[in-house]
């Protein structure tokens, strides 16, 4: 974008309005009113501009009493829990403090004549575009900003946050107008720091990039107001959970989710779908569910063919038989012409252009590298269901009802990210405010139909969505961009998943092997999938070129291995996908979320925790070989069962059946046993294993089966049924294992 710093008018406090319980007021040079407010402890909003325009309830929280002080004269200090933020009127700076130290303050870059180059807070002239400005330190890396494949570290780069349907790698879907340091600069020792542009409008982020500022980071947002949210806490891991906190927790996923996904393309018959269901059964493949085309009886397709829908029913029940679910794929599109076209625009329950006539999304156009790669068919001329107009809504999720009717048992929302801009809503807002936030409304419409109306021993209700905006981690497991079936998709892949997981989005899924360009080869699709197993939610690319046993026997055999494990895993992801819940920290770690401290292990992009107790390094090159900056503690591998001190580089060459996953000293992973699908699990005793790397220092809890506690004298103790297989990596010498009698594991109650 062209930025021109002189075209904001820079806001400067020109007396205090009062102070409140909460916070304190402005008024400015410019007209506007400045607030700034407590939100909780290490939370903070600094907003200033009119409110006339729909939230969305991005925002969950509410402003929270906090101590407000003005010493010296002049300088305002809003303190909550061990953090402060410090606001000076004339000239309008301010400071984010954490423990009594720095640790975000506002730009400090001038101009050789003394002036700022940028101002701390300024609104464009004319309205409806504001500035902000806060400064970096000489290598303070910058994280966040939802889905992005690049490098993890935005510093440098400019980055867009605007919902796009993203047609490649070099776009993305989701978007998280958050971002976070991880402190530990000279001018942030006191912690870790994080901004939340609060808006449905788009923000440009020019992230110390030199044609802005190098050494600041420039928020431009295209709204009426600025509404930002600062966070100041110890460690990254509280800023993501403060972020949360404010904007939504992901909810509990059920047990079924954490098994295989085949997504089955658009383009396939039913029948063909069912072929795939008995081809995974008969080659031992074990899976839990199958996402197909159900154009025929969604809510929002219009008039399908009638013997189609006839034959997706049938093949649903003989699916079904083979214990998997059906994961029906939809958009909030509707093709123009149809009879539920006709009959939604006559009830206004469509967004309509400037004339009152429903706004036309046009005819879809694919790339001919991407046609090419059996991805879904392009749509047609459509309309919108409006998702503002309550009514609208309503109606939108009570038609779901039939969907699950017919046997469908979770839905991945597909497209809604191209909003026309000239559509208008009911409640007054244009398309291209509204482009952003309608992933999030369309995730809330099918997420409550899921919980209304999904069978019981379903619950509780699982959504999967493309597109997304801060909040939407409240409803829908990201499905993550389509990316291109090479090495460096691969890696954009994995880069993606990071990126989305340190902006507040825990759980992840991304089609194995990429979603276009030639097929994958055996070594890319092995090594994809092996990196896969240790996501939140795993998914495999339905396309026939793309399955298992299009690879050759070896790799469908490997292929089968690494899915067995992962449904060994599935104990302890649950154990991490409950931590999730609870905290906001994603499955899937960065390393600089994991080990903000540790710099070396920064570096290495791709590289993450699976949880606290796994580290995963995948091979994103032919070859088999990787370089691994340990991070501090001490590793221990699981296919050699050697030990590796940390804070070293590690050159691993792993054959194709083998990856390289390490055990954390002083954890344990709990594992289950092998299984075609997760209703064979035991539920109440669900682990057949549990390995320990080194001597426990981390306490185990919440199964029948084992414990790991501090015992009367002190140590770790490990308690274990008779059954389990008790695995002890390293030097564990004179730590025992007790084991319990049955009687004793019952559950009570």
């Amino acid at each position: 974008m062209q930025f021109d710093p002189s075209a904001f008018l820079q806001l400067d406090g020109q007396g205090s309005l009062g102070a409140t319980a909460s916070g304190i007021a402005f008024a400015t040079a410019t007209g506007d009113v400045l607030e700034a407010a407590a939100y909780g402890p290490g939370i903070f909003r600094l907003r200033a501009g009119p409110a006339t325009k729909p939230d969305y309830g991005i925002v969950h929280g509410h402003a929270q009493p906090c101590a407000v002080a003005q010493s010296p004269p002049g300088i305002w200090t809003l303190t909550s829990g061990d953090s402060a933020f410090e606001l000076t009127a004339t000239p309008l700076r301010f400071r984010l403090l954490h423990q009594g130290m720095p640790v975000l303050q506002s730009c400090t870059d001038l101009r050789a004549d003394g002036s700022p180059r940028l101002p701390s807070i300024g609104r464009l002239r004319r309205g409806g575009q504001w500035l902000a400005a806060v400064a970096l330190a000489s290598g303070e890396p910058v994280y966040g900003l939802g889905e992005q494949s690049g490098p993890l570290n935005k510093r440098g780069q400019r980055v867009r946050s605007e919902v796009l349907d993203a047609q490649d790698a070099d776009r993305a879907h989701a978007h998280t107008p958050f971002a976070w340091g991880p402190g530990g600069s000279a001018a942030a020792k006191g912690g870790a720091w994080g901004v939340f542009v609060h808006t449905v409008g788009g923000v440009a982020h020019g992230v110390g990039n030199p044609e802005w500022s190098q050494r600041s980071y420039a928020l431009v947002v295209d709204d009426e107001a600025l509404d930002l949210f600062l966070f100041a806490a110890g460690t990254p891991a509280e800023i993501i959970g403060r972020y949360t906190q404010l904007t939504g927790r992901a909810p509990i996923v059920p047990v079924w989710s954490l098994g295989l996904w085949v997504a089955c393309e658009r383009n396939q018959r039913p029948e063909a779908t069912l072929a795939v269901a008995e081809r995974l059964r008969e080659r031992s493949i074990p899976c839990d569910v199958l996402a197909l085309d159900h154009r025929a009886t969604s809510p929002a397709a219009g008039a399908g063919d009638g013997g189609h829908a006839a034959r997706t029913r049938s093949a649903l029940v003989k699916i079904k038989a083979h214990d998997l679910r059906i994961c029906a794929r939809e958009s909030p599109y509707v093709a123009v012409g149809t009879p539920l076209f006709h009959e939604l625009a006559a009830r206004g329950y469509l967004l309509t252009d400037s004339t009152g006539m429903p706004a036309i999304r046009r005819r879809e156009t694919v790339p001919a590298a991407r046609a090419s790669a059996a991805t879904s068919p392009p749509l047609p001329d459509s309309g919108m269901v409006d998702l503002t107009h309550p009514a609208a809504f309503a109606w939108s999720c009570d038609a779901h009802a039939t969907l699950f009717a017919e046997g469908a048992d979770l839905i991945a929302s597909e497209d809604g990210e191209d909003v026309p801009q000239d559509a208008i809503a009911v409640n007054g807002d244009s398309g291209s405010r509204l482009s952003n936030v309608y992933p999030l409304l369309y995730h809330q419409c099918i997420f409550e139909a899921a919980a209304r109306f999904q069978r019981a021993a379903d619950a509780p209700p699982v959504i999967s969505g493309r597109a997304g905006w801060a909040g939407s981690q409240r409803y829908a497991i990201p499905a993550g961009g389509a990316e291109q079936s090479d090495w460096e998709g691969l890696a954009a892949s994995i880069r993606g998943a990071l990126s989305s997981g340190m902006s507040g989005a825990p759980y992840r899924s991304s089609a194995i092997g990429g979603a276009y360009g030639p097929p994958p080869t055996a070594e890319l699709f092995v090594r994809w999938l092996q990196a896969g197993i240790f996501a939140s939610h795993v998914r495999l690319h339905g396309a026939d070129e793309r399955l298992p046993w299009a690879m050759g026997a070896e790799a469908e055999a490997i292929a089968r291995k690494w899915l067995a494990f992962r449904y060994r895993l599935i104990p302890y992801l649950q154990r991490t996908v409950d931590e999730a819940r609870q905290t906001g920290l994603p499955v899937m770690r960065a390393m600089a979320l994991a080990f903000p401290g540790h710099a070396p292990a920064r570096t290495c992009e791709t590289l993450f925790m699976c949880g606290d107790a796994l580290l995963i390094a995948p091979i994103v090159a032919e070859g088999g070989e990787v370089e691994i900056a340990l991070p501090p503690g001490a590793w221990h591998d699981l296919n050699s069962r050697q030990r590796f001190p940390g804070q070293r580089v590690l050159r691993y060459r792993a054959a194709l059946d083998q990856f390289p996953v390490f055990g954390r000293e002083g954890f344990a992973l709990p594992l289950g046993p092998a299984a075609a699908h997760t209703g064979l699990l035991d539920p109440l005793r669900p682990l057949d294993a549990l390995w320990v790397f080194g001597r426990p220092a981390q306490p185990l809890a919440g199964f029948t089966q084992a414990a790991i506690a501090t015992g009367p004298d002190g140590a770790m103790m490990i308690d274990a049924a008779p059954e389990l297989d008790v695995a002890l990596f390293g030097d564990t010498t004179g730590l025992s294992v007790t084991r319990r009698s049955l009687a004793t594991e019952e559950p009570s109650g």
